[in-house]
């Protein structure tokens, strides 16, 4: 009985063992990679609020009077990109102190703010954005005429142009910017004596925005 119990403990150990050999010989098992998240695109879309500056240069219609000058002033928006499109569209509106002005003859046309609310469409570049705009625009126009006195009006007309930004981060933005307006054409009076004069003006502007999370 003692040889039966022997023989049988041989050959469990003799099973564990060779069991033990095999488990030793299968490959290694290696869990697969993490695959990172992608990265996400720097989007457009968000409100955003600025500061800029820039010089102005216009032309009227009274007697060769060429008024220009500096601007300075803020600007808010909304911009809003289309998923997976580079495609942008927004709307932004600005408010400007104003430094233009101009004299011939006695005879001086000067504009002291200015702004304007327009639409804009873009296209972009990853972090670059070419965009157009064009809405309303309006500003402060003063006449004044040596012996005769000072009228002055809120000229209101159109506005058109476009420009280049960049997004330095995914909240600030600095951007170039250029547009035409015309303000059409507004009636002033002097002692009793009424004249119409037009206006019109080109703008180049600077300026840095903080985009807002969204």
């Amino acid at each position: 009985m003692i040889r039966n119990i022997v023989l049988g403990a041989a050959s469990v150990a003799a099973l564990t063992f060779a069991s033990a050999a095999s488990a030793a010989d299968l490959p290694a098992y290696e869990p697969a990679p993490a695959v990172a998240a992608p990265v996400p695109s720097f989007s457009w879309t968000g409100p955003y609020i600025g500061i800029q500056g820039g010089y102005s240069w216009g032309d009227t219609n009274i007697g060769g009077i060429k008024p220009k000058g500096f601007v300075v002033g803020g600007y808010a928006g909304y911009n809003y990109q289309f998923d997976n499109s580079p495609v942008v569209v927004g709307i932004e509106t600005d408010f400007n102190y104003a430094d233009i002005d101009d004299k011939s003859g006695g005879v001086k046309a000067q504009t002291r703010w200015n702004g304007a609310t327009r639409a804009r469409l873009g296209y972009a570049f990853e972090n670059f954005l070419v965009y157009g705009a064009g809405g309303i625009a309006y500003a402060d126009r003063k006449v004044r005429v040596a012996g005769f006195g000072k009228d002055s009006k809120t000229a209101v007309g159109w506005t058109v142009g476009g420009g280049l930004e960049y997004a330095a981060t995914d909240n600030v933005s600095v951007r170039a910017d250029y547009r035409y307006a015309d303000y059409g054409k507004d009636s002033f009076s002097f002692s009793g004596a009424r004249g119409r004069a037009d206006y019109s003006e080109h703008r180049v502007m600077a300026g840095v925005a903080y985009k807002f999370g969204w």
